[in-house]
């Protein structure tokens, strides 16, 4: 028998059942004396206190660049925050409820406003939020961890959720794969697991099933497919083995494209790029071979912090980014923040339609000491090596120039101050179809150009990109951003200024053909398919990619696109 699930990291795996669900009782929410208030006021106390020495404990085995100390950091940052421990006992005074109760609501709240953020990795955020509060439920009862200490088999976990605490002191030597009810494509534990190299199907609800999966059961996961079998035959077994084996060896061959130049079979060379969100992801794109990052999401470094990191701090982490990369560029995006990003200490304005409100470029232009002292920290840290400097969501020229008019500012600010400092290179992210129609009369001012092809879409379709029901019906290719997509390339190829894709579309291999073949001069990319992509591209042949893309253009509907995607062949 088989299930199927949503791949977030590919590959099979053998072994037996392991389900591991939070120990949660039920909500009690009957109303408390004021003496049961003090209680399990004390008791909250008591559970964020554990809680908290709990995750340190965790943090003890793993170096602080890695992924998975940064996570369990963010949620320490959390539990710690003041105003969310006044809110929650405040709750419990108020309402009259429990500690689990006040812990239920309050955390939902803050998953609710985060899911509805325009950008997906951060909207996934939630779910950590959702599954953090789980576990300081679970410590107001004693209970903090699962115990696989004496785990000696092969296993496929099966669980509700994990937390990245809970997924750094697992045995990763046995366990062979991952199913999660919980989670999405850009969640943390995606993340993780993708890193770790473990299968994982999620949102897989093995819970609700009507025939339940025993523990010990032999369970094959094919995260290739997205099928979980349980009880598989002899011949279901070997037929998997003989596919894991055949994907261990694609995956072996793709290394021997790290090195190699990302030029076409007939000499087209094109540059691949990384994206990132943190230095230690700077660190490791060397390993699949990158040239350079094309996309630095500096926004990632104030979601989890308590306070605006300093010119000193943003300098000394760009400065240690340049280093890592060794004399390759740093493309970094100033903070793509707004009204839809919950970032306390900003004290953001609610905005009906934040979607459409202050964000991007334009909360820079309405905060520009923020500004300013983000662009003081990329100038001086130029000074080490190569380094781009991009503005989203910029639309029309005016907010180009006076972006421009607070880089003037910033490095006479510097001059002022005897600090020295590099030159940028500058360009912008065009997220909106306004962009690219208002493109001519920018390109002047600028170096480069990146295409953010996920709000492209969104703005272009009037789709929200997070919306799960409407993915199908508006999709990135689709003929009207496909158009304007190839609109700004040659906006840039005439006015001669380097056109790159920083979106989620370049990381799809499938697609290469056809971005390569609109002529783009970068593509970047995420580090877990860039070795992927440039094996299609060092493969094919640049003039079939143009041939390819041409008659893409001419296709009007989006069941045409996807098909012709699908069935390319310039190999």
């Amino acid at each position: 028998m088989s299930f199927n699930g949503i791949v977030v990291s590919p590959g099979i795996a053998f072994g037996k059942a392991l389900t591991m669900t939070s120990q949660m009782q039920p909500l009690d929410f009957k109303l408390l004396n004021a003496e049961q208030i003090n209680q399990q006021q004390q008791q909250l106390t008591h559970a964020i206190e554990l809680l908290i020495s709990h995750l340190q404990h965790c943090q003890h085995h793993l170096c602080q660049e890695c992924e998975n100390f940064q996570l369990i950091d963010a949620d320490i940052l959390l539990l710690e925050d003041e105003e969310l421990q006044q809110q929650l006992h405040q709750h419990i005074k108020q309402f009259k409820v429990c500690a689990a109760v006040a812990i239920d609501r309050i955390f939902n709240q803050q998953a609710a406003q985060l899911s509805e953020l325009d950008d997906p990795y951060l909207a996934n955020r939630s779910s950590d939020i959702l599954c953090l509060a789980k576990r300081l439920i679970s410590a107001l009862h004693g209970h903090l961890q699962w115990d696989l200490s004496t785990l000696i088999e092969d296993t496929i976990l099966l669980a509700d959720d994990l937390t990245p605490a809970e997924f750094a002191i697992l045995p990763l030597k046995h366990i062979k794969g991952i199913v999660l009810e919980s989670g999405g494509l850009t969640s943390h534990t995606a993340i993780l697991a993708r890193a770790a190299g473990i299968p994982a199907l999620l949102n897989y609800q093995f819970s609700q099933h009507h025939q339940a999966i025993k523990d010990g059961e032999p369970l094959i996961l094919d995260a290739m497919s997205g099928e979980l079998h349980t009880s598989p035959t002899a011949a279901l077994l070997n037929q998997l083995q003989q596919k894991q084996q055949q994907e261990i060896l694609r995956r072996q061959a793709l290394t021997a494209y790290k090195d190699k130049p990302s030029v076409t079979q007939d000499g087209h060379s094109i540059t691949l790029l990384a994206n990132v969100g943190n230095l230690s992801e700077v660190s490791h794109v060397s390993d699949v071979g990158a040239q350079g990052i094309g996309l630095f999401r500096t926004e990632f470094l104030l979601m989890n912090a308590k306070a605006l990191p300093d010119e000193h701090q943003q300098y000394k982490l760009y400065s240690e980014a340049l280093h890592s990369l060794q004399g390759q560029v740093l493309s970094v995006r100033t903070f793509d923040i707004g009204a839809d990003k919950e970032i306390p200490y900003l004290q953001q304005s609610q905005e009906d339609n934040p979607a459409l409100g202050i964000r991007g470029i334009r909360y820079s232009l309405a905060h520009p000491d923020t500004f300013i002292s983000q662009v003081k920290a990329v100038l001086r840290a130029a000074n080490h090596g190569p380094v781009r400097l991009m503005f989203p969501m910029v639309s029309q020229i005016e907010e180009l120039e006076d972006a421009m008019t607070l880089i003037d500012q910033a490095k006479a600010q510097l001059i002022e101050q005897e600090k020295g400092f590099g030159e940028l290179s500058y360009g912008i992210v065009v997220e909106t179809p306004a962009a690219v129609f208002n493109l001519p009369s920018m390109l002047p001012l600028l170096d480069f150009v990146s295409i953010g092809t996920n709000d492209l879409t969104q703005y272009t379709l009037a789709a929200d990109r997070t919306n799960p029901h409407l993915a199908k019906q508006y999709p990135a290719l689709s003929p009207a951003v496909i158009e304007l997509i190839s609109m700004t390339i040659a906006h840039c190829k005439q006015a001669k200024v380097k056109v790159s894709l920083c979106g989620e579309l370049g990381s799809d291999p499938q697609v290469l053909p056809l971005l390569v073949g609109l002529d783009l001069d970068e593509i970047s990319i995420n580090p877990t398919s860039l070795l992927e992509v440039k094996a299609v591209l060092i493969n094919g042949r640049y003039q079939d990619f143009v041939t390819h893309a041409q008659r893409v253009k001419g296709l009007t509907r989006i069941d045409e696109i996807r098909t012709a995607i699908n069935t390319v062949n310039c190999n």
